[in-house]
């Protein structure tokens, strides 16, 4: 950590009257680190680490310097310990006390610097959950020299302690956030350090052959070649390989991140609000006999195989005068394009009159969207023969698109359709565990990186000069870095840790 921070230090402190050429390198090193240890925080805050509002117990945590001090002043043990001088990783049954004022029994717990999740001292109060017994603590901890901690910041001064980097640091918030097996699985393994150790590892093998590529600028004059060119080749194209690899995943990982959206369309009245209940199992959208029932769009979640997917109820496609309707109408196609799948729906007894009509129909979607998954539903099977679903499937084999038989009321079928929905999503590399994107920053960072690392690709491959080359070679180790928190600056973090919530 003190040498990702160093040239920014020296940058920020350019009035200190420091000259590092006229001192040794340690007095220099000691410099620097005095200058990292003003910039990390070491006051004390204070934060409820678990939600909020009442419930059988809530967890108030403290870290800093001072914080197992703190925690000592307002604490009685049962047992009549000094919290300073227990070891670290126990747990300890006593009362906060306010003055002569008790105001809770409680457990706590100590992690010692740095051997806590921030690296530094902690203490975590487990105290009964009442909303008034969580403030009054909080207060009281205020009082004695805490101050309450800004959102995210526990998991920022962990970033600052070298506890974590920056991709393991926004793992966390994933971790958090995440509402279905597949995000979970990936932000844990994010957070494990797979991703940032893959990252570090080419950047670690670019800036050994970035060094000899400077070293030969330092000896132009005698014009020899410090990093095997045959090498250097391999690395850009192993470097390249990979990062078109992660960059590829995050369609992936964007979609286990975010839900998929389905849009379920067709005509009025075919059963599309009954299905998108079916695939609920609860009654989540009116149901009833009269066409245009459903004039707005109706949303709600769905976890299929882990992934979520984002079901969207919409207006009935017709040519209508209503005008609240009719805006419901533009609505569904507005949808539509928002969509990754479209499920367009039908009524099996009405294909058997209007076949043709829905080919047509069925086509135009598909002529229109030509990368969105269509899938036909036909809806109501079970008012037909089985002769006559062979008849409608046989029907609709020119098409090429997928097909699903079911009834939504009867709930037949529902079951194939799901399946149809997850063969869309590429598990093959959840399954295998890879490395999958599902950070936006990181994806930039990584579109730039290759953007980079192609263009050195290219000079090598066109004999241009060493110090021409060197630029790009210091433009992709930037973007590599900015990823992983070995390039950063203050706005960055504050962007990052401002979506965390406080007690994290």
């Amino acid at each position: 950590m003190y040498k990702i921070l160093i040239e920014s230090l020296l940058i920020a402190n350019k009035d200190t009257g420091f000259k590092r050429e006229s001192c040794s390198v340690t007095s220099f090193t000691y410099f620097c680190i005095k200058l990292i240890q003003k910039m990390i925080p070491n006051d004390s805050i204070v934060a409820l680490a678990t939600p909020s509002g009442a419930g059988a117990i809530a967890v108030i945590r403290i870290s800093g310097h001072d914080a197992i001090t703190i925690g000592h002043s307002v604490f009685k043990s049962v047992k009549k310990k000094d919290l300073t001088l227990q070891k670290t990783h126990t747990l300890h049954l006593g009362h906060i006390m306010d003055d002569s004022k008790t105001l809770d029994e409680v457990l706590v717990s100590i992690f010692k610097g740095p051997n806590s999740y921030t690296g530094e001292n902690t203490i975590e109060i487990s105290c009964h959950g009442s909303i008034y017994i969580q403030q009054q603590i909080i207060q009281l901890l205020l009082r004695k020299g805490c101050r309450m901690a800004d959102p995210g910041e526990f998991t920022l001064r962990a970033f600052l302690n070298g506890k974590l980097d920056l991709s393991q640091a926004e793992a966390v918030a994933d971790l958090i956030s995440s509402d279905n097996e597949a995000s979970h699985q990936i932000a844990m393994q994010q957070m494990r350090g797979g991703f940032s150790n893959e990252i570090s590892k080419l950047r670690e093998e670019l800036l050994n052959f970035a060094s000899l590529i400077e070293l030969e600028l330092d000896f132009a004059e005698e014009d020899v070649e410090f990093a095997d060119r045959t090498q250097f080749h391999e690395l850009l194209n192993r470097i390249e390989f990979v990062l078109k690899r992660l960059i590829d995943s995050f369609a992936i990982g964007n979609v286990i991140k975010n839900g998929i959206p389905v849009a379920i369309v067709g005509e009025p009245n075919v059963g599309k609000s009954t299905l998108l209940n079916a695939l609920l199992n609860e009654e989540r959208a009116i149901v009833s006999e009269i066409a245009g029932t459903t004039r707005d769009t109706i949303e709600d979640e769905l976890v299929i195989g882990g992934i979520g997917f984002r079901f969207i109820d919409t207006a009935g496609i017709r040519e209508t005068e209503d005008v609240v309707e009719s805006i419901g109408i533009r609505k569904t196609f507005e949808k539509i394009e928002l969509a990754q799948v479209v499920l367009y729906l039908f009524e099996s007894l009405k294909f058997k009159v209007s076949g043709s009509d829905y080919i047509i129909e069925i086509e135009k979607i598909k002529n229109k969207y030509p990368l969105k998954p269509l899938v036909i539903v036909i809806n109501k099977v079970d008012l037909i023969s089985n002769e006559e679903q062979d008849a409608i499937i046989k029907q609709l084999e020119t098409l090429n698109v997928e097909q699903i038989l079911l009834s939504a009321k009867e709930n037949i079928g529902v079951e194939d359709l799901k399946n149809q929905l997850l063969s869309f999503v590429n598990t093959g590399a959840l399954r295998n565990n890879e490395t999958i994107v599902t950070n936006t920053r990181h994806y930039d960072s990584l579109l730039k990186a290759l953007d980079e690392i192609q263009k050195v690709k290219y000079g090598l491959e066109t004999n241009l000069s060493s110090d021409l080359m060197a630029i790009d070679i210091k433009e992709a180790l930037f973007h590599f870095g900015t990823i992983t928190g070995q390039v950063t600056n203050d706005e960055l973090l504050g962007n990052i840790f401002a979506n965390f919530c406080i007690g994290k």
